[in-house]
């Protein structure tokens, strides 16, 4: 009956294909929450399936698996040389990486919720009971045996204060980071060693002997602060080690002597955006540079070539398995944001403050990130709960996503156009009808969800409301981002955001978190002049509209 049903449900979920052409428009308040206009049963049942693929890397081809196995039995050795070798390569010792739990959580993964967990909050367990790893591992059974590596969920989920949101961004990973770590380990251990002290089969050493000699196409470089992407550089580095042609085809001399590309040097990291937002748009990435094309083509497409896969297997995967892409970005598009009041008392909420902010926002925000239609301007909304009351009920984005530069760093936009063109003659591109053109400015991206979005612009720069409403030249210039795991001490509610001009305790001052927007691709400045001034630079806000602006966006 089961099998009937998915039938059913693929079958139907055919009946209607997006546009993902550069001329689509989004009617004036439409959104593709529903992108495949299914039934409500449908929806959902094809969203638990995307989901779990979020959860558990789909892609059977991927380029990079770590022997699972092999991989828990290294930390049980008695071989103390070994372990410290490994771990003094990594740098990681010292962070307390001995067991794999603890790799998982220096990686900056997030537990499963528990199973009594609702709406949004209900993450499903990939295999049906929850697991004893962490969200974006994911172990896949392989012909030659159990593999590790890492899903959507890796960077594209988060805890918010002990709770993990699905399609949020992870403000703590270090996956781009465990690609540089890779790239410096895998040549240096050898196949005998690695099967004589990790007791490992034939076949885990054929998977290491397959990462090793796919990692050599992968060109790697760490993210800033933690908590930016590297992906972007990541890609193009990773081109820059195949050859020219259209699959883009691995060589051993181009690895040795990889073509040169500007992003080696270049800053371009950004933050990976919020899977809610995707609905609303017409253009993907966070510059807007992805002008036609399926945006999950596009994730499964860089995080192989950064993986060193074969792109003529990934072709051959992606044609041979539409349900699982479609059902992912069904997911994905489907998502919702986390609300406050999931998180905060109601009554923090000053609805007289948030109905000023309405006013402020309208006038100075609107134009350029769309309108919030609320549940407190409907009639006999007085008979409503206070929660009812905040709520969005319709949001009318731009018909075309648009492009804005409003003076923040342009590195990470800029970025793009040292690879557009060798990704767009790629023939997997073009079988995607996947189009890049490098932009100006960045996209001023839908605002749902904006207080649990923190820190704020492209590359993290501004640690809350609070200093996005102050003029650049007097914002903080350095803070430490800190986990979201106390709502008190992680939490400034009346900024929305992390607390600045407070000490850090000496055990949550983790260097890669510290901020320093003096550096390049780190710039704090922009956003400001002639949204909250006139032409001549003069204040148009005075403090208090400030804050009621403030409350307005938590409620979004």
């Amino acid at each position: 009956m089961k099998a009937l049903l998915l039938f059913v449900l693929c079958f139907s979920s055919f009946a209607y294909a997006p546009d993902w052409g550069r001329d689509v428009r989004l009617e004036k308040g439409e959104n593709r929450e529903n992108l495949y206009k299914l039934s409500n049963e449908e929806l959902e049942e094809i969203k638990e399936h995307g989901i779990k693929h979020a959860l558990k890397w789909p892609v059977d081809v991927t380029g990079l698996y770590i022997p699972y196995d092999a991989f828990e039995n290294f930390f049980e050795l008695k071989d103390e040389k070994f372990v410290n070798f490994v771990l003094t390569t990594l740098g990681e010792k010292k962070f307390g990486v001995d067991s794999v739990e603890s790799f998982f959580q220096w990686l900056g993964l997030n537990p499963y919720n528990d199973e009594n967990a609702t709406g949004i909050y209900r993450i499903p367990y990939p295999d049906g009971e929850r697991p004893d790893y962490y969200m974006g591992a994911s172990i896949v059974d392989t012909k030659w045996g159990k593999g590790l590596t890492f899903s959507c969920a890796t960077c594209h989920s988060a805890s918010l204060f002990g709770t993990s949101v699905m399609g949020l961004t992870n403000k703590a990973v270090k996956a781009n980071e465990l690609f540089v770590k890779a790239r410096k380990l895998l040549p240096l251990i050898p196949s005998k060693m690695f099967q004589k002290v990790t007791h490992a089969t034939d076949g885990e050493v054929e998977m290491l002997r397959r990462s090793r000699k796919n990692i050599g196409a992968v060109g790697a470089t760490s993210p800033m602060v933690l908590g930016l992407d590297t992906s972007l550089p990541q890609v193009a580095l990773s081109l820059a080690r195949r050859k020219t042609d259209e699959y883009a085809t691995k060589s051993k001399l181009t690895q040795i002597f990889p073509r040169f590309n500007p992003l080696e040097t270049t800053v371009a990291d950004s933050k990976p955006a919020v899977w809610w937002n995707l609905k609303y748009k017409t253009r993907w990435l966070s510059d807007g540079s992805i002008v036609s094309g399926n945006p999950i083509f596009t994730n499964f497409l860089w995080n192989e070539l950064g993986r060193g896969t074969d792109l003529r297997e990934l072709e051959k995967w992606m044609q041979d398995n539409p349900d699982i892409i479609r059902e992912l970005t069904a997911a994905a598009f489907a998502t919702k944001p986390p609300r406050i009041d999931d998180f905060f008392d109601i009554s923090r909420i000053d609805i007289k403050a948030a109905k000023r902010g309405e006013d402020v926002y309208k006038d100075r925000c609107q134009k350029c990130h769309g309108e919030y239609q609320k549940n407190w301007s409907l009639p006999f909304s007085g008979l409503m709960s206070k929660s009812e009351q905040i709520k969005t009920r319709k949001v009318i984005y731009h018909e075309e996503t648009p492009v804005k530069d409003v003076g923040t760093d342009p590195l990470r936009y800029e970025g793009m156009k040292y690879f557009a063109d060798d990704l767009n003659e790629l023939k997997i591109s073009k079988w995607m009808k996947t189009v890049v053109e490098p932009q100006v400015g960045y996209v001023p991206p839908p605002l749902d969800g904006i207080w649990s979005r923190y820190p704020y612009l492209h590359n993290n720069s501004i640690p809350n409301l609070c200093e996005l409403m102050t003029p650049p030249d007097q914002r903080v210039k350095t803070f430490y981002q800190i986990p979201s795991d106390d709502p008190i001490l992680d939490f400034n509610f009346e900024c929305n955001g992390f607390p600045v001009g407070m000490d850090i305790p000496d055990e949550r001052r983790i260097p890669e978190a510290f901020f320093d927007t003096s550096r390049p691709g780190l710039s704090n400045s922009g956003h400001y002049y002639r949204i909250f001034t006139d032409r001549d630079g003069n204040e148009l806000l005075t403090q208090e509209q400030k804050a009621d602006l403030r409350v307005f966006l938590k409620t979004l």
